[in-house]
């Protein structure tokens, strides 16, 4: 886990404040380097021809969040003739290494070196061999440079063109920090944060930035991109269409799977659940630095601590956080029962209204691309209190997208006469939601099940979910980890019958059974609760004052028109934008937004 930046083509890459605003991300060391580059060899590939002037000059740095390999893995990092600088883990290393004969030629420990083996035999066809989490610029040694973002979109990677270059960067701040781009706002980007709580796609906040959606590759020349390849994949779900055959094949795989609802009974899928998911939780736990867990209570975390638990011959440390006031749902009893259970080293701590007041503009800060959610709040206590225990974090993120966990799933499927509706978001304007809409349509052959699923997995699960774990951890210096986004759980969880989703009010029905067997003392089919985080009881008692300021802020005024009348419900969403815009856009530091908002408190 680290923060990376850099430009290839151009001349002024500015790259000690880009990286230096990614320090943060990388508090283990900066490195940087600036190389030249050759043309591309030979003529004609995939892409077109590959003649010409290469990418030239190339600026590259990493600052390094230690992982895997403290003492070898530093970036960038050149093997077979390419240089790489990377953000995240490459889980399958080990066996990348092994598969293809790698050992020999290996001369570090780290889960990036392989690839760079890998791109020297195979060119881009390396890439798709990669199970993991990562945004990395690869430099080959065929004179070829490459910008690539995992299917799932886990890791960040931001891009814009500056100087006759492509600078690029893990958060846009560095382009800020670096001069390269002014705060300039994007007010149709702006409009879906305030209809969604998050941005789509490529959009982001800022004019001129874009970032790279989850999936995407990109090959650059001379400061341009020349070829989006793959970019017509653009999720990682290796499809069993609902009319097709028995075997599909995977894009990110590289063997044939059976379709998982002709292979036996519903003891026998149990059986194929253990064994992908212990699979899973196995590599997400590689590492060389301490790991551990948030626990919610709640049905993906505590699969996730079974198969830690069961997977660890000591205690596994889980961090649980809960709300000391009566109008929050609070899972901490839950979680310590699960913890017991399975003989974790559980820590608790709480969020207050205290808490909400100082936080709040922390985490307007770290969200320079920012979500709204109000989830980021307790995530961002929950890294807080684990750095220093922990390095690496294990999360259960994912688990609703892919074994169909949402009520409005359910909803999806009932008829209209029945309460149904699609399950689409609300609040947004017509232009928002139709751009929702584009993103969010599946292939032909998805049930309406999976067609939500996938709606969720292309725009929800990025922008919001996992922007904000990578956010609010990274601000700690924490790697954060999700097990159920893995390309072999997907493969086998995505394809499920619908009916080993949901059934009758219960989604994530086989994960359910699953939790049953394994861990009874999480009381699967209890009723959730729901969460919430109480802050309209604390935004309240100033939420007359607090209307008037935020109605002074340029940016809300121009994409918010009810900012002024600060609407009950919206408050949170008004409020985090008007911080975002004080501290992203005019430059306060997060204490100067809040007061200015806010006042003391």
């Amino acid at each position: 886990m680290c923060g990376i930046a850099g430009q290839l083509g151009g001349k002024d890459a500015r790259l000690a404040p880009m990286i230096g605003a990614l320090a943060h991300r990388g508090p283990d060391g900066i490195r940087m380097e600036t190389l030249s580059f050759p043309p591309p060899r030979g003529a004609g590939d995939s892409q077109g021809e590959r003649g010409g002037a290469g990418p030239g000059a190339a600026a590259l740095a990493h600052a390094r969040l230690s992982i895997i390999d403290l003492e070898g893995g530093w970036q960038p990092i050149s093997a077979a003739g390419s240089t790489l600088v990377g953000n995240g883990e490459i889980y399958n290393y080990v066996e990348l290494a092994r598969d293809h004969a790698l050992a020999d030629a290996l001369a570090t420990g780290s889960d990036f070196e392989s690839l760079l083996h890998l791109y020297a035999r195979e060119g881009e066809a390396a890439f798709e061999r990669l199970r993991g989490m990562y945004a990395f610029c690869l430099l080959g040694g065929d004179g070829r440079a490459w910008l690539a973002r995992d299917p799932f979109g886990i890791k960040p990677l931001y891009i814009m063109e500056h100087d006759g270059g492509l600078a690029f960067a893990s958060e846009p701040r560095a382009f800020l920090h670096a001069r390269l781009m002014g705060p300039v706002l994007d007010a149709d980007a702006g409009r879906e944060l305030a209809g969604f709580n998050y941005t789509l796609a490529e959009r982001t906040l800022f004019q001129g930035l874009r970032r790279l959606v989850p999936g995407e590759v990109l090959q650059v020349r001379d400061g341009r991109v020349v070829a989006n390849w793959r970019q017509a994949w653009k999720n990682p779900l290796p499809l069993i269409p609902a009319k097709a055959g028995i075997q599909a094949e995977s894009a990110a795989a590289t063997k044939p799977r059976m379709d998982p609802r002709l292979r036996g009974d519903e003891r026998g899928l149990l059986d194929q659940l253990d064994a992908v998911l212990e699979d899973s939780v196995k590599v997400h736990q590689r590492s060389d630095v301490p790991y551990g867990l948030f626990l919610s209570g709640g049905v993906d975390s505590t699969a996730i601590a079974t198969l830690m638990a069961r997977l660890n011959a000591r205690p596994v440390t889980a961090f649980t956080c809960g709300f000391d006031v009566p109008e929050a749902a609070d899972e901490r009893a839950q979680a310590e029962k699960v913890a017991r259970a399975l003989n974790l080293d559980w820590r608790e701590t709480s969020f207050g209204e205290e808490d909400f007041w100082r936080i709040a503009p922390e985490v307007a800060w770290a969200l320079d691309d920012p979500t709204a959610d109000y989830a980021t709040l307790p995530t961002y206590k929950l890294a807080e209190a684990a750095k220093g225990t922990l390095t690496v974090v294990l999360t259960g993120e994912g688990g609703d997208e892919l074994f169909a966990g949402y009520g409005r799933y359910r909803r999806a499927l009932r008829p209209a006469w029945l309460g149904g509706r699609p399950a689409e978001p609300r609040g947004a304007d017509e232009a928002a939601l139709a751009h929702w809409r584009h993103e969010a349509r599946g292939p032909d052959g998805l049930t309406p099940l999976q067609q939500a699923q996938w709606a969720d997995i292309q725009t929800w699960l990025p922008n919001d979910l996992l922007l904000k774990l990578d956010r609010c951890l990274m601000a700690h210096g924490l790697e954060g980890r999700t097990p159920f986004l893995d390309r072999e759980v997907a493969a086998f969880a995505f394809n499920l019958p619908d009916a080993q989703k949901v059934q009758g009010r219960y989604g994530k029905w086989l994960l359910r059974k699953w939790l049953e067997r394994h861990c009874p003392a999480s009381e699967p089919w209890a009723r959730k609760q729901g969460f919430t985080v109480p802050v309209e009881a604390w935004i309240a008692p100033r939420a007359a004052d607090i209307a008037a300021r935020i109605a002074e802020v340029e940016a809300v005024r121009r994409i918010a028109p009810d900012a002024a009348q600060f609407p009950e419900g919206r408050r949170w969403p008004l409020l985090f934008l008007a911080l975002w815009a004080r501290i992203h856009l005019e430059g306060a530091k997060p204490d100067e937004a809040l007061a200015s908002l806010v006042g003391s408190v």
